[in-house]
């Protein structure tokens, strides 16, 4: 009997836990960059003084979706996209680098290049500054001129800097808890690769298809229902026991 509630029981606990994952999926399909968060089972055995004969389940986030997001052409010159692999690099607020896909940038009240969550961008050489009141423009190398923005023709183009554009492996990167990805504690930060290009007047949107997790939410619900049922049909047999034991 007890091994019937240690499998149902973690059963519901881990089907809340996967539902809580799938919906911070569902409700990331319109965030631009957005990489889907992947979640499995996996029995794991209780370990005590008897022998291992009961099992529970654990859900377990092995990593993301690193699969591409659809590109909508916008126009913007401040909004980039990764063509292809690779990721832009933006200080995290301890002021270490993390990793992001998501290329809708703007020009903070400082000047400083920043995304729309307010994080710096970072370049080459470090934060990139644009001057007041100037246009800016992004290159497929990352390269970021400005120039004045009364100005009618291409000329009088001042160089700000470079993004740096990174493309570690995916195995290497961890995703935070404020959407973005590090290098595992262990390695130091990717470096900066020249193969890493870019497409001007776009922006990558989120690589969640909202019907598969619709159908993943469902199937969710349909396993929590199943294993609060297990649980109800083992309580109904211990008293059914009970009443044979007090009357046998």
């Amino acid at each position: 009997m007890d091994r019937m509630l240690y499998v149902a029981m973690s059963g519901a606990k881990q089907a809340m836990e996967q539902q809580a994952v799938v919906a911070n999926n569902m409700a990331n399909v319109s965030t631009p960059g957005f990489r889907a968060q992947i979640a499995t089972f996996r029995a794991v055995p209780v370990v005590g003084e008897e022998a291992p004969t009961r099992a529970f389940v654990a859900a377990t986030t092995p990593g993301a979706d690193f699969t591409h997001g659809p590109l909508t052409q916008t126009g913007r010159a401040l909004d980039v996209a990764v063509a292809g692999e690779g990721w832009l690099v933006v200080q995290a607020p301890d002021g270490s680098e993390a990793y992001t896909r998501v290329g809708n940038l703007q020009i903070g009240a400082d000047g400083q290049l920043t995304t729309m969550g307010g994080r710096p961008v970072v370049g080459d050489n470090g934060a990139l500054t644009v001057p007041p009141g100037a246009a800016v423009s992004i290159a497929s190398n990352g390269l970021v001129g400005s120039r004045d923005a009364a100005s009618t023709t291409m000329t009088g183009i001042a160089e700000v800097g470079r993004l740096k554009l990174v493309n570690p492996p995916t195995a290497d990167l961890v995703r935070g808890d404020d959407g973005l990805f590090r290098m595992r504690a262990d390695l130091p930060p990717a470096e900066a690769d020249e193969a890493v290009t870019l497409i001007s007047g776009a922006i990558e949107g989120s690589n969640v298809q909202p019907v598969d997790a619709m159908v993943a939410m469902i199937a969710n619900a349909r396993s929590f229902e199943m294993q609060m049922k297990s649980l109800q049909t083992a309580d109904i047999n211990a008293q059914t026991a009970n009443k044979l034991l007090a009357y046998g």
